[in-house]
């Protein structure tokens, strides 16, 4: 098998890995879709092995449609003890859908979505929490009855990564399924450019790593000087702010999707969608919101405790410095900390009001919505490289950091102090929108964004894009978003 390369379209950083297919129940649809994926990996220059060992990165095993599967045989849950495994490899579970059940299901859950509040018989879905309803109609609303259905598939085969595969006997697309939300298609021409694409999109997924591995420093700042910080006080007045414009949405609780006795190291208990920081002046540090996976936090209502201090990055860059607040717990600070701070330190120093110098970049939001429209006179849109429409990477990652550090270095808002344009924005494809807020005289951290928000200047829609996107004009000085397929008849790979 050969597979054309468009390197324009392919990560540079892309590694070799190794995949083993696992044995489990298999349907025809199946069996042609495990043989194609492995004989691309192949292809591709990727390792094959019958059975998993200390080397493998990526294992692929199935589950069934519709049916909710025993956790006992979820390899997410229990591949590390079943093979004697020091370390869970990435598990990525193949669950097959004829079309026809596929359009069934979605329209019944488009149904359950027309409503305003959820009805619990409309979701009575097999092996699902009693309140799961909740979930999936939350989630529905957000992206629509695609991630409601992610988020079914996932419950049932107890995986984050799914591959749908839709088909009769043989595959016509694959859906990707992740933590984030993310139902990236992939398709082709034919067999082999499909299978090129869903391998890639694997191999991107398991070529980055992520920076979470935060540390702390020994001093720690006392109650006296954390009180007397005006910065503190202003985050929870924004986080409110934002969570009136719906910015956030609920947290995601594994047990209010599907009942398991332990998650263990697969992933965490629950997860908070998005993120926020802003720069202090008088201690020279990010003061971020602190992680979801850690407890229980609603970004849209957090109080002082749930902030945490950042002052640098790890040497290695394998997570960040955290400075600990005497009197409060020490969490972890959100799993994009990283990657703001690198943004932070990158951007240009300028003189703020007062005299004294800061970064370029205030404030940083993300959080898993997109942009629907801008106003180009006061708000900035950077484009990612292009490889990150096309093959995304997720929350927390090094290629996410990179990524944006890359798109928000060709700022020119940022790059020019006298830009009139104080806000700048991307949007990462199946993940959601990373917005910059400048300094604004006279306005508290995320205060103009939330006016530009309020005057439709940067208009806030619910659906994340899952592949290319660009803004065109769109009459009165706006600019409107546009999702752009990929081209039929392209070959993708390396």
């Amino acid at each position: 098998m050969q597979v054309e390369a468009d390197l324009r379209r392919i990560h540079t950083w892309l590694r070799k890995v190794e995949v083993c297919a696992l044995p489990g129940p298999r349907t025809p649809l199946l069996e042609g879709t495990i043989q194609g994926l492995l004989g691309t990996f192949d292809a591709l220059g990727h390792r094959v092995v019958d059975r998993p060992g200390e080397s493998t990165d990526i294992l692929l095993a199935t589950a069934p449609f519709g049916e909710p599967l025993d956790w006992r045989e979820a390899p997410m849950l229990t591949a590390r003890k079943r093979f004697g495994l020091e370390r869970t490899p990435w598990v990525f579970t193949l669950v097959p859908v004829s079309p026809q059940a596929l359009q069934h299901t979605l329209e019944q859950l488009s149904l359950a979505l027309a409503r305003e509040r959820p009805d619990p018989a409309q979701y009575a879905f097999p092996g699902l929490a009693q309140q799961a309803y909740q979930v999936l109609h939350e989630q529905g609303r957000r992206g629509g009855s695609m991630l409601a259905l992610a988020r079914l598939v996932q419950a049932q085969a107890k995986s984050i990564r799914v591959l749908l595969v839709v088909g009769e006997r043989q595959v016509r697309e694959i859906y990707h399924f992740d933590l984030v939300g993310g139902h990236p298609a992939s398709r082709g021409p034919d067999l082999q450019a499909l299978f090129a694409n869903a391998a890639l999109r694997v191999v991107t997924t398991v070529s980055t790593r992520e920076l979470t591995a935060h540390m702390w420093v020994a001093d720690t700042l006392p109650q006296e000087t954390w009180r007397r910080l005006e910065t503190p006080k202003a985050m929870p007045r924004a986080a409110r702010a934002l969570r009136r414009r719906r910015f956030f949405t609920r947290m995601v609780r594994v047990k209010d999707l599907v009942r398991v006795p332990v998650v263990g190291d697969a992933i965490a208990n629950q997860y908070s969608e998005g993120c926020f920081a802003t720069w202090d002046v008088e201690l020279g540090a990010l003061i971020t919101t602190v992680t979801g996976s850690a407890r229980p936090v609603e970004k849209g209502s957090i109080t002082e405790r749930d902030l945490t201090l950042v002052v640098g990055t790890r040497p290695d860059g394998q997570g960040a410095l955290v400075r600990p607040i005497e009197g409060h717990p020490r969490d972890p600070p959100s799993s994009e900390a990283v990657e703001m701070m690198m943004l932070v330190q990158a951007s240009t120093p300028v003189l703020i009001p007062g005299g004294r110098q800061a970064p370029a970049i205030r404030s940083i939001l993300h959080g898993h919505r997109g942009v629907a429209s801008y106003d180009p006179d006061v708000v900035e849109f950077v484009p990612l490289d292009a490889p990150y429409y096309h093959f995304p990477v997720t929350c927390a990652t090094e290629a996410q950091a990179q990524g944006l550090l890359a798109a928000f270095s060709r700022s020119e808002a940022l790059k020019d102090p006298q830009d009139p344009r104080c806000a700048v924005f991307t949007v990462l494809p199946t993940h959601g929108a990373a917005i910059i807020e400048k300094w604004v005289p006279g306005k508290a951290p995320f205060e103009h964004l939330c006016q530009l928000m309020d005057n439709g200047q940067l208009e806030i829609e619910e659906p994340v894009p899952q592949g290319p996107l660009r803004y065109i004009p769109a009459g009165e000085g706006r600019m409107q978003l546009v999702e752009d397929e990929t081209p039929e008849g392209e070959s993708i790979g390396y």
